[in-house]
């Protein structure tokens, strides 16, 4: 006479059954990390200077140099314009000999744009809309005297 156990389901966990789930949990693993290594890659150009050594060289210099022009620089969007304010130690609005500026997401190039900028007297205004999150403003410009400036802002835009 044959009893049979009512919590007996007739599947028996066996050797390659466990092998199966733990390849399949290591292989989304591996498959997600290198969808986001290649977009990581991809998105992100990762050259910022031509040549490390040779601009640290020159860096102490050009910062001091900077931070003698005494300038407070800040951005902002307001009703689809983007203001840029670039005021020196007393607080004047400057106008700058060269101006370059590039908006973007901070870790993708792909929505780079470069602003066109006019004075209007106290600070430069650029016709521009963002998607929400988070952007940076790249600032190259050029005082009277041929000083050099760069700084990076950041603006984020809610969603």
């Amino acid at each position: 006479m044959m009893t049979t156990d009512p919590q007996d389901t007739g599947f028996r966990l066996k050797g390659w059954h466990v092998f199966a789930g733990f390849a399949g949990a290591f292989s989304v693993i591996i498959g997600v990390n290198i969808a986001l290594a290649v977009n990581a890659v991809k998105t992100f150009p990762g050259l910022e200077v031509e040549n490390g050594y040779i601009a640290s060289q020159t860096f102490d210099a050009r910062r001091d140099a900077q931070q003698a022009l005494g300038w407070d620089v800040a951005a902002r969007l307001d009703a689809g314009r983007l203001i840029l304010t670039i005021n020196d130690a007393k607080g004047y609005p400057v106008r700058v000999n060269a101006l370059d500026v590039t908006l973007g997401r901070p870790t993708n190039v792909s929505e780079d744009v470069v602003p066109e900028f006019d004075w209007d007297g106290t600070a430069y205004v650029a016709e521009e809309t963002l998607n929400p999150g988070n952007w940076d403003l790249w600032i190259k410009a050029r005082a009277e005297d041929g000083t050099p400036f760069e700084q990076r802002l950041e603006l984020r835009m809610p969603f």
